[in-house]
């Protein structure tokens, strides 16, 4: 399974490094499974939310890259930051990207706010999903089912609540493709205590 994880300057740092922490592990663990840090552009690196600068793997091209999964990590979308998620919702180019890789097959997690990117994708149109908790009455004013859970699994398209959802996200996405040994192994590693059953639509 090849993971891609889209960064943007002002996402949230543990929206993404959780993930890739998680996906990493399995792949190290046994589980055919590699992350990347991607951007849009052509960049060395992303700033993110709290300051943090990371480094980037590639340049995501949605119109010929397809991983299996793209993580969408969330950052400053209720303080309407000017480098957040509600900046790229705004500009649009991330949006048309989460579509164009979804059409084309690719299964698209959104993280935190990242949740609301997929929204502005138009990709949560009548499907369940969950986004942090300062976000809710945003979402609630788009099409899309909004559920009270921790995560929500709709198949080709998942998401997740608050900053440290995506521990919970990945590991149930670890688990749902390699199994659940190798996911309550890679909970060992981090030592994260599961908690939570995923909506699953």
């Amino acid at each position: 399974m090849h993971v891609s994880i889209l960064l943007y300057d002002g996402f949230d740092e543990l929206d993404a490094v959780a993930p890739f922490e998680v996906f990493q592990n399995a792949g190290a663990f046994g589980a055919d499974c590699t992350a990347r840090l991607v951007a849009l552009d052509d960049r060395d690196t992303v700033t993110a939310s709290h300051g943090m600068r990371v480094g980037i793997d590639g340049i995501l091209d949605p119109d010929a890259d397809d991983p299996d999964l793209l993580v969408v990590p969330g950052g400053g979308w209720n303080s309407r930051a000017e480098e957040s998620a509600w900046a790229e919702a705004e500009k649009g180019d991330i949006p048309d990207a989460i579509a164009t890789l979804h059409e084309s097959g690719t299964t698209v997690a959104g993280v935190c706010t990242g949740g609301m990117l997929l929204s502005r994708a138009g990709i949560l149109d009548g499907r369940p999903a969950v986004t942090h908790g300062d976000a809710l009455d945003d979402l609630r004013a788009t099409d899309a089912d909004v559920v009270s859970a921790r995560v929500v699994d709709d198949g080709d398209v998942l998401t997740a609540g608050g900053v440290t959802s995506g521990l919970d996200l990945s590991l149930h996405v670890v688990e749902r493709e390699f199994g659940a040994d190798i996911a309550n192994r890679v909970a060992r590693e981090i030592e994260y205590e599961r908690r939570t059953t995923p909506f699953e639509g």
